[in-house]
């Protein structure tokens, strides 16, 4: 009776640790939200978003390179710039998303974590990985940092070598996966006209819908920064006015000229 005691002592307080330890790990996991898996060309530089939740504004954020948390490397942190060049970071508090930037990739740039630093306990942490490829990526777009007048609409053309689903995201909320939808009130169509690339249009943009997001096939992913700006004023518009305004004055002086002259004559 004694050793069935014991026994069940052991088997519940080993099952309360491990409903524990799994617990912990999912809440730090939650803490911070980023891509999976991105495919990029080497040579090549790749910005990747992490979003944290709003408590942890004045922490430290970094980025850590290596399969294994145990053992992977600080890369570069919020408080301490890398001093190779490799690597660089910021973090937007407003939005509450640091940024990590990999620049000159080769194909041991693979496994990293997005990090917060926590004082007096453990790190919240979140894994993604790279996939480095000499050729062409299977899921890429033209620039990943795109600028839209408000009000207007934006178009993202995301190329991919695959045929799984498609679908539009924005990070830490939600996606659209069919022809049309809406992110946080912005209307969102998307359309494969074109051969191995799908084409995201949102229209009447807003300051608000400023933020990263991806495009999704599978469990890859490619990260995409929209920034809206408030004017849509044309700068061809200046030039001409320029233009316009530069004929005005030497037409005026040309007739000064001439008046002026004409008096002594």
């Amino acid at each position: 009776m004694f050793i069935k005691t014991v026994f069940y002592i052991f088997f519940f307080t080993l099952l309360s640790v491990l409903l524990y330890v799994k617990v912990v790990h999912i809440s730090h996991s939650l803490v911070i939200t980023t891509v999976s898996k991105v495919s990029v060309k080497a040579g090549k530089s790749i910005s990747i978003p992490c979003l944290y939740e709003s408590q942890y504004i004045n922490n430290v954020k970094y980025l850590c390179e290596g399969y294994y948390w145990t053992y992977c490397r600080y890369a570069v942190k919020t408080n301490k710039a890398d001093p190779s060049g490799k690597y660089s970071i910021s973090d937007d508090k407003k939005l509450k998303i640091f940024t990590v930037t990999i620049n000159q990739l080769t194909n041991e740039n693979t496994d990293y974590w997005c990090v917060v630093e926590i004082n007096k306990g453990e790190d919240y942490k979140q894994y993604f990985q790279l996939s480095v490829t000499r050729g062409t990526p299977s899921l890429y777009v033209d620039h990943q940092r795109i600028t839209g007048y408000t009000g207007e609409s934006i178009t993202i053309r995301c190329h991919h070598s695959n045929s799984g689903e498609m679908k539009w995201c924005r990070l830490g909320r939600n996606c659209v996966t069919g022809s049309s939808g809406s992110i946080d009130g912005a209307a969102v169509t998307t359309h494969m006209r074109d051969p191995n690339v799908f084409t995201v249009t949102m229209s009447g943009l807003r300051s608000k819908d400023s933020g990263w997001y991806w495009c999704a096939e599978g469990d890859i992913q490619i990260p995409v920064y929209l920034k809206p700006i408030t004017t849509s004023f044309d700068p061809r518009i200046l030039i001409i006015l320029l233009s316009v305004l530069t004929w005005i004055v030497i037409v005026v002086l040309f007739i000064w000229f001439i008046l002026r002259h004409g008096k002594y004559y």
